[in-house]
């Protein structure tokens, strides 16, 4: 059975224009055409009619690029919301967390999930743990989120390739299917 034919709903995680500041979260970008992979997904859910979420990351600390008073707040053009499509605001890393996305997703009878996002792992992370520990069904894009280089607790550099493969095999067959863009539209 398609995922169409499931009422299979897309969440796209903290894809806001303060991640274009890539030197601010660690520099090294990986997946620099996520927004891209993001974009088709999205044009295929709302051809489908199927639900849509788009989560974005209200930092309570003025001075962050996610802070709703800076210009990095808002979602990025490629994904930006059209009328009727949720736009569900959070302050912590798990788009469940503070927010009234489990309700609304359990009130649509929802079961699957596809998440794509920013970033890989943080936010994205988070919200696929969370989402697999309540019992959906969640597939995680794996060409449709990325992230940052990350200093480790000793100074070391680790590359955003590597961060970005480690988080995902960390997800995948524990709390979500990892797949790529191509698979996922073939399922759908």
């Amino acid at each position: 059975m398609k995922l169409r034919d499931q009422n299979t709903a897309l969440i796209l995680i903290d894809v806001q224009k303060g991640f274009n500041e890539e030197n601010h979260w660690g520099g090294n970008r990986n997946n620099k055409d996520a927004e891209t992979k993001m974009a088709q997904i999205l044009e295929k859910w709302r051809t489908l009619q199927l639900p849509v979420f788009h989560v974005v990351h209200s930092s309570i600390h003025p001075d962050s690029k996610l802070h709703p008073s800076h210009p990095g707040f808002e979602i990025k053009d490629e994904v930006k919301p059209i009328i009727g499509e949720p736009v569900i605001s959070k302050n912590v890393n798990s788009a469940f967390i503070g927010t009234d996305l489990k309700e609304r997703i359990d009130n649509l009878g929802i079961t699957k999930l596809v998440i794509v996002g920013l970033t890989t792992n943080h936010c994205v992370s988070t919200t696929t743990r969370m989402a697999g520990n309540f019992g959906f069904g969640v597939f995680l894009i794996s060409d449709a989120t990325a992230t940052f280089d990350r200093i480790g607790i000793n100074g070391e550099k680790y590359d955003s390739e590597l961060v970005h493969q480690i988080s995902l095999a960390s997800l995948h067959n524990e709390f979500a299917e990892v797949i790529d863009t191509k698979t996922l539209l073939e399922l759908v």
